[in-house]
């Protein structure tokens, strides 16, 4: 019998790359939880620390480090990777399975988003704007999983800023380097030293902004479950047995504070992060002064081609 009157192949081949594309989702989720377990030291009472060190060694200007934000961060990229492959396995024409739904919903959400904000001449920024809001939420999430948190990491944010910042840059020289440089010394020259500070405090405002709010609210989400701790052992230290040990009054609030604190701020602060890159790629070009460029350029071409016949 060969391989298309069996039609039970192609769904067993199916079903093989679906386990692989979840494998591939939660595999690097896992391991981050052993390196999480085996680097973590033993401690008692309120530990508030940042991401751990996993591997060091010097380098010229400064060790060099492999900490649990960076390796998180590889983690969750890989992760939304096979979660993107595994929407878009098994594509069709006309949409028979509910992830295809769901991937032509985020699509067209995504693209809505960026044409609404951006405008039409970026409406092929939809996957980068989409790429910064899913690694944001998802790396903000996962410390439902107990792991640290890469957005809670300024050198993390901090990376993503100065990525977007460059991408302004260059916008900002389409209309020329002479123009730029002019539009510092507006509306009046005095102003330059300011405008200067302005364009510099843009990427570090977008990284504190998001570093700042998320890791706020795991240091109160851990200053209060320690609190409830204590309060715990004070008034029901009494009950006997496992109860008396056992931090009766920190079942139900500090679940109610994550749904906040780690849901709705993580998700938040990823909509807003991709919101302020829109906003300020697409306000950045020079619009009047890169279509004069462009005419001057087409002027010059037309020039050149009349001498040349």
């Amino acid at each position: 019998m060969t391989e298309e009157a069996r039609p039970d192949v192609k769904s067993a081949r199916f079903k093989v790359v679906d386990g692989l594309l979840i494998a591939m989702m939660i595999l690097p989720i896992l391991a981050c939880i052993v390196l999480k377990v085996l680097f973590t030291p033993a401690s008692e009472g309120v530990n508030i620390a940042g991401a751990l060190v996993y591997w060091q060694t010097e380098a010229p200007l400064m060790p060099l480090y492999i900490s649990e934000s960076q390796v998180n961060s590889w983690a969750v990229m890989i992760s939304i990777l096979g979660l993107c492959l595994y929407l878009t396995h098994g594509l069709s024409a006309r949409a028979v399975c509910r992830r295809q739904l769901l991937a032509e919903w985020i699509v067209e959400k995504c693209q809505g988003l960026v044409n609404s904000n951006m405008g039409g001449y970026f409406k092929e920024w939809a996957p980068f704007v989409a790429a910064i809001m899913a690694l944001s939420a998802f790396s903000s999430l996962i410390c439902l999983l107990g792991l640290f948190s890469p957005t809670g990491d300024v050198n993390v944010t901090f990376g993503w800023a100065l990525l977007v910042f460059f991408l302004i840059m260059f916008f900002k020289f389409r209309g020329g380097v002479g123009n730029y440089v002019a539009g510092l010394f507006k509306p009046i020259p005095v102003f330059a030293p300011m405008n200067v500070i302005g364009e510099i405090a843009t990427p570090v405002s977008m990284a504190f902004r998001h570093y700042g709010n998320i890791l706020s609210g795991a240091v109160i989400s851990a200053l209060i479950g320690s609190a409830l701790t204590g309060l715990s052992k004070s008034l029901l230290g009494w009950l006997p047995g496992i109860l008396g040990d056992m931090p009766l009054l920190r079942v139900g609030l500090p679940a109610v504070l994550s749904i906040y604190f780690d849901v709705f701020s993580g998700v938040m602060q990823a909509f807003i992060f991709a919101m302020l890159t829109m906003l300020n790629v697409a306000g950045a070009v020079p619009w009047e002064a890169w279509n004069a460029r462009k005419e001057k350029r087409q002027a010059r071409k037309v020039n050149l081609g009349k001498t040349a016949a």
